[in-house]
């Protein structure tokens, strides 16, 4: 796909008018086609034979998939398990209307072709919302004249589930705080057989009128109760939600802007929306700080950790002042760990937004460390039931996600690599579970932002292969590409810098980081594996006089190389910045290679240094000051000149410069040894002559671990330093790239780790294609519109209660123009007819 930034920013256009707009909310709420088939089944209140929300009807006419079912679909793009039941409440409500005959027709095609190869295999592993809402919609299906019908391949599977229905009906109260969510939020999918006072039902309304937020369970309510609450609940769902009902209404508008917050910035989009999403964090900033402990309900337990988690981690990367305890409050309520443990299925999105807060962790944050260690341990074993039962299928794709979440941790991973993860994978974007259908609390279904996404990836791609070009040119030139001797990095270094951070797209930033890093390694390897000891004094001497003059062979190419590139940015910064910083990148490099060469004596003569003495020639020697901030000074606004002193280092400069040279002795060590370099794994273990190679290890990574929370914590809260953001966040960018390189092993100096990714990266085109937007609606059939040929209901639902308003059987009326008016009594039996 060819983009351009005119095209990009004409959809940046249109997405700021219709996205930021309060009451355009629900349109970012994926529509719940059972939901929405159990409001249009709605009768009028006043009309007999109408539905009382015709407009849902019409979606639901209208939104049936081209292969005959309603619901979602995963991520190989077949339907995933919840299109039985809500196919079947579909058809049921066409049925009851009278219309789309073709789509039921199809529907039952649907159900009859493919019940066997959603059903077979799952077995008894169904999930439970599966097995109160299926045999339900089958029984009401079948009470509406459907012919539903399942092959005799997968009776045991359908017997299973019936079992586990009885099981659930008996042994669980319609509220408890064990099961989540609750038996009574299933209202409408609960046989005439269960006894139900219609006080319970009236009892647990929430002040909305709705019953547990779930718009099917409140329509039923409402038809077994007649409560005006119900029904002025229902209304307010029509008129905010035009475009199909959500699962869950209402939801917290604040939880949907930092859901839109949230998945612009994972699609890297963020740079568009700077303004926009500075509003929304700010206002919920605001009412962060407002807010206090409060119990939460059982059935609001998901939403509450859920926004609080996300607001967490958005406010924190933001620069807010935010602690653990404004989403850790449930590791102090037992009965609610208990809660998340038993329904860890429908708590996995939860789970894994609070993982992802805790990559946020700053020292001394214990809350932080013991809500880390909960939520992978449910996570795990939610990929365990996926791995052993299949029952993952329920979160089409969203096993991925976590297993990349836990596989990789986020301060190892490269933020364009990232944008495309996201971009592909939320192709069936599933954060959330409603009680029988899928929940996408995102805004994965906005055809125009997926777009935007895609473009934007494709743009920064096209220029990414181009400088990627430029780099290998010069790289040439300077016969710096082909020196003979140690590592050809060009594409590592560029493919690194370009995939870690969301640089301007004419970033001179990203050339001079990746030339730097060229020039670093080069370098290094001259030093540690090729250069005489003469020949490195030499060029060491060279570059304290910035003269090369006598230099000969690698050690000019080197020189000339290094002269050319440290004038070019300064004449760039003089032209751009109007001020001078030549001597302060001569001053930086200096010091690089004095602290190379004063490693080189280190070797060559047997000295020992003591720790404190490696680790501050070390922390030079890794050269991550030379990397970043020469680079720093042309980001916008940019690092102050005298920043680039190596005297007046900040401090989260020195944090990255260790936090680098710790990343690398862990993982070089065995390598270092070899050649006969100091390591600070072996330094320990000649300090410390009881330890074990296992213990120093572990000594060198607790160090690492403070100094990475410390860079945390200066990098992202406003007020520690007067650096600007962006550099502080550029700072972070490489502390993630080196994290990258030395995570498990170290893969810089592989020839062929990172190919895949850089491919992904520069080279291979997005797995994505952007959807077709939605058929128009069509019209209500004409003959509606005559009332003399009006067909009137086929399938209106009463209840008849006795005495003590129990439900003792359910009551239909069919009424047809040739048939005239039947009543049936539906016994509360599962009965199935296989074939």
């Amino acid at each position: 796909m060819e983009s351009s930034l005119a095209s990009i920013q004409a959809l940046v256009d249109q997405i700021k008018q219709e996205m930021f707009s309060t009451s355009n909310f629900y349109s970012f709420v994926s529509p719940s086609a059972y939901d929405t088939a159990w409001i249009a089944m709605v009768p009028h209140t006043q009309q007999s034979g109408c539905p009382m929300f015709k407009g849902y009807l019409d979606w639901v006419l209208n939104n049936q998939k081209e292969e005959g079912f309603w619901g979602e679909v995963g991520n190989d793009g077949l339907p995933t398990i919840d299109s039985l039941p809500t196919t079947l409440a579909c058809m049921v409500a066409l049925k009851t209307w009278g219309v789309g005959q073709k789509n039921i027709k199809k529907g039952l095609e649907f159900i009859h072709a493919n019940s066997k190869m959603l059903l077979k295999l799952k077995g008894c592993h169904l999930p439970r919302w599966f097995a109160i809402v299926f045999p339900a919609m089958v029984e009401l299906a079948q009470a509406a004249g459907l012919e539903v019908v399942f092959p005799i391949e997968i009776e045991r599977v359908i017997s299973n589930i019936s079992f586990q229905r009885q099981q659930i009906l008996e042994t669980e109260e319609l509220v408890d705080k064990y099961h989540y969510p609750p038996l009574l939020s299933y209202l409408e999918a609960l046989p005439p057989s269960y006894v139900i006072h219609s006080e319970d039902i009236v009892m647990n309304l929430s002040e909305d009128g709705s019953l547990f937020q779930s718009p099917s369970a409140t329509a039923h309510a409402f038809l077994a109760t007649r409560n005006q609450k119900c029904m002025d609940y229902i209304e307010s769902l029509v008129q905010r939600c035009p475009n199909g009902v959500p699962p869950m209404y209402p939801v917290d508008e604040e939880l949907i802007s930092l859901c839109m917050v949230n998945q612009i910035q994972r699609l890297g989009l963020a740079e568009h929306f700077t303004k926009e999403i500075e509003e929304i964090l700010e206002r919920i900033y605001r009412t962060y700080k407002n807010q206090e402990l409060e119990v939460t309900k059982v059935n609001l337990v998901p939403a509450k950790i859920f926004k609080d988690s996300l607001a967490f981690r958005l406010l924190r990367m933001h620069g807010y002042d935010v602690t653990p305890r404004s989403f850790c409050w449930f590791l102090y309520q037992e009965d609610i760990m208990v809660h998340m443990e038993q329904n860890s299925e429908y708590f996995a999105s939860v789970l894994y937004n609070v993982y992802r807060a805790t990559d946020l962790m700053f020292s001394g944050e214990f809350e932080l460390q013991q809500a880390r260690l909960f939520s992978s341990k449910l996570l795990e074993k939610v990929l365990t039931l996926k791995n052993e039962n299949d029952n993952l299928a329920i979160l089409p794709n969203f096993h991925r996600v976590i297993e990349h979440e836990l596989g990789l941790p986020w301060i190892a991973r490269l933020d364009h690599l990232d944008h495309r993860m996201w971009i592909e994978v939320n192709k069936v974007d599933t954060l959330w579970i409603g009680k029988a259908c899928f929940y996408r609390l995102s805004c994965m279904h906005n055809d125009k932002l997926m777009q935007l996404a895609v473009e934007n990836y494709e743009f920064r791609r096209s220029i990414y292969r181009n400088e990627l070009d430029e780099l290998k040119r010069w790289s040439k030139e300077w016969g710096l590409g082909d020196m003979g001797f140690g590592r050809e990095k060009t594409t590592y270094c560029y493919f690194a810098v370009a995939s870690s951070t969301s640089l301007p797209h004419n970033s001179v930033a990203r050339m001079i980081v990746a030339k730097s890093a060229i020039l670093v390694t080069v370098a290094d390897d001259f030093f540690d594996m090729e250069g005489s000891l003469n020949d490195l004094q030499n060029l060491t001497l060279a570059v304290q006089r910035w003269d090369g003059k006598g230099l000969s062979g690698h050690g000019k190419i080197i020189f000339c190389a290094l002269d050319n590139f440290v004038s070019d940015i300064a004449a760039k910064h003089l032209h751009q910045k109007g001020s001078d910083i030549m001597e302060n990148l001569q001053d930086m490099w200096r010091e690089t290679f004095v602290s190379w060469m004063t490693e080189t004596m280190w070797s060559k003569s047997g000295y020992l240094p003591s720790m404190d003495e490696y680790i501050e020639t070390g922390m030079t020697s890794i050269a991550t000051n030379v990397i970043a901030l020469p680079a720093s000074c042309f980001l916008n606004p940019s690092l102050p000149n005298y920043k680039l002193k190596p005297t007046q280092y900040e401090t989260i400069t020195e944090l990255l410069m260790a936090s680098a040279r710790l990343l690398n002795d862990i993982q070089s060590y065995q390598k270092e040894i070899a050649v006969g370099k100091k390591n600070l794994v072996m330094l320990y273990l000649n300090e410390n002559p009881q330890a074990d190679m296992e213990n120093s290890i572990a000594y060198v990574k607790e160090m690492l671990d403070e100094k990475k929370k410390e860079l945390l914590k200066h990098a992202l809260i406003d007020g520690f330093n007067d650096l600007p953001k962006p550099c502080k966040h550029f700072h972070l960018s490489c502390l993630k790239v080196f994290q990258m390189f030395f995570n498990s092993n170290n893969i810089y100096d592989s020839t062929a780790d990172l190919l895949h990714d850089i491919k992904k990266a520069i080279y291979s085109p997005l797995e994505y294609q952007i959807p077709k937007p939605l058929k128009p609606l069509r019209p209500w059939p004409t003959k509606h519109n005559n009332e003399s040929s009006k067909v009137q209901a086929c399938f209106i639902k009463t209840f008849k209660y006795q005495g003590t308003k129990k439900f003792i059987g359910q009551q239909f009326t069919r009424t047809n123009s040739r048939m005239g008016c039947e009543k049936v009594i539906v016994p509360p039996k599962f009965n199935l007819c296989f074939i």
